[in-house]
């Protein structure tokens, strides 16, 4: 368990070193998916199926997790009412298996009527046997990972990050082993097993720090529990939510698979890329201060809440704004150094870089959404960011249908951007509102920097791509030239920012140096 001196900066560090771990090694997933697979329809077929496990983890696990138990269960510990904590950690847990336990049979014993209703661009008879077996081999995890959720959920309450951090690893380790292993006899159900696999070993591999953690597990459901059913009246609007963010990624599945083939792969490749910096900045940020922000909030210490937000947003802000400018303007050579190798041949290449420029666009707007939706969550509002997430769907919805008409399959990666946007702008002002003040003068200053610091960073960056030499080769040489350039790109808006006074900087290198 982490002490209490310095809490936030150590979960900080934990939980970024694992998100950057977790990334790498989804980066690597990625390369061995697209070494293999490419953008074939087999594996836009295996992306479709996805969808149905995903989504009901996600309507059922997910929303008590983030919004309804950590605040709960947080605010029983911070009380010392321990024995009360775990008894709705216990109930919870048993609850979440059984829900998705039901909900997965009941999944797979549909399959066959739903697939060719929900997803008619594979109307392929062929290609609606192979969707309904992945869709079946898949089921299993939402059983797993909702567990593992509820697990990873009690350890972050107590401020336990180093066996959280390490789940998604195995995860992605057991998928890069069912497609290494598995992919060339069974084709893209042995990235089906490897899912299935990998979310039972995301469970595994924490079970042993909730037991040294000293969890007193009970094996009831006590539903007349104050604290379950506090868990039960937050959930329910978190689970609208959810579930609006999940038909978002359905509305773009079931469009795109009406596009050429390969579109909805290139789509999948490019917000993998784009989840990157998102994981490492937005994500690892965001999960590591949400505790703290349902502690002050449990015990009514909004001054301090109020600042653990704005640090951590400022924070996201400033990492987020020059990694989407980087994005878009390295985009092409950075897709072919990572991807462009075996069936993911050039016009992949194309395909997944037009759709993350659009995607990119987004990515402040998703980065601030991480650490935005937990401010209301610690508040225990989840009616607030549901409201307003159920409207960017509908924008969302929308805009998928007008501009995947002018833009294609990069048009629903840009309805997407254009959603995050407005989405976390409503809910800022709301917060704002809420706490009095969370956007000061000092704060739009200070993102007035992060902008211009990257517009310095692009302008350098541009230059720097029309050198002679830049970019030009293949294979290594081109890796070693965009690298150079991500380097040269940072190093230019540390400085801009640096010499315009930047807080961030001189925290960043404090903490640095302090490690």
């Amino acid at each position: 368990m982490i002490a209490r001196k310095g809490p936030l900066a150590t979960a900080t560090l934990i939980l970024m070193v694992g998100f950057v771990a977790s990334r790498l090694l989804g980066l690597v997933r990625s390369i061995v998916i697209a070494t293999l697979f490419g953008t074939a329809a087999d594996y836009n077929v295996y992306l479709a199926a996805f969808r149905i496990p995903d989504f009901l983890f996600q309507i059922l696990a997910g929303a008590v997790l983030g919004s309804a138990f950590l605040p709960t269960f947080t605010g029983y510990m911070a009380k010392g009412q321990r024995r009360e904590g775990w008894l709705l950690a216990s109930s919870i847990l048993n609850a979440v298996a059984l829900g998705t336990f039901v909900l997965s049979v009941l999944a797979w014993l549909f399959a066959p009527f739903f697939w060719p209703r929900v997803f008619p661009g594979f109307s392929d008879a062929e290609q609606t046997a192979l969707g309904v077996q992945l869709t079946r081999i898949m089921l299993l995890s939402p059983i797993f990972f909702g567990i593992s959720g509820i697990v990873t959920g009690i350890l972050n309450g107590q401020k336990h990050f180093l066996a959280p951090a390490v789940a998604p690893l195995i995860y992605n380790l057991s998928i890069i082993g069912g497609a290494w292993l598995f992919g060339g006899p069974w084709g893209t159900k042995g990235l089906a097993v490897g899912v299935a696999a990998g979310a039972l070993a995301h469970l595994l591999v924490q079970l042993p720090a909730l037991r040294s953690g000293g969890m007193e597990y009970s094996p009831r459901i006590v539903f007349g529990h104050p604290g379950v059913r506090e868990v039960g009246r937050l959930m329910v609007p978190r689970a609208v939510g959810l579930a609006a963010v999940q038909i978002n990624f359905l509305v773009i599945t079931i469009l795109a698979s009406s596009l050429p083939e390969g579109k909805l792969a290139a789509l999948d490749y490019a917000w993998q890329a784009m989840m990157m910096p998102l994981g490492i900045f937005g994500m690892a940020i965001s999960t590591a201060v949400f505790p703290t922000l349902a502690e002050e909030a449990s015990l009514d210490q909004l001054d301090k809440m109020k600042a653990t937000l704005l640090q951590s947003l400022r924070l996201i802000l400033f990492l987020t704004v020059p990694a989407s400018l980087g994005l878009i303007i390295l985009r092409e050579p950075l897709i072919a150094t990572v991807f462009e190798r075996g069936a993911f041949v050039s016009s992949s290449t194309e395909a997944t870089a037009y759709a993350l420029m659009f995607y990119t666009i987004g990515l402040t707007g998703h980065g601030a959404l991480e650490i935005i939706n937990r401010g209301f969550f610690a508040l225990r509002d989840t009616r607030t960011p549901v409201a307003v997430g159920v409207g960017a769907m509908v924008v969302n919805a929308a805009m998928c249908m007008l501009l995947i008409r002018i833009l294609g399959h990069g048009g629903l990666a840009l309805s997407m951007s254009i959603a995050a946007i407005i989405e976390s702008s409503v809910l800022l002002l709301l917060l704002d509102r809420r706490l009095q003040g969370l956007i000061d003068r000092q704060t739009v200053l200070a993102v007035g920097k992060m902008i211009a610091g990257g517009a310095v960073m692009s302008v350098v960056l541009v230059g720097f791509l029309r050198l002679p030499l830049a970019l030009g080769g293949n294979g290594l040489q081109r890796a070693i030239d965009t690298g150079l350039a991500i380097a040269v790109g940072g190093a230019t808006y540390l400085l801009a920012m640096w010499m315009m006074g930047s807080e961030e900087v001189t925290t960043l290198s404090r903490r640095v140096l302090r490690r």
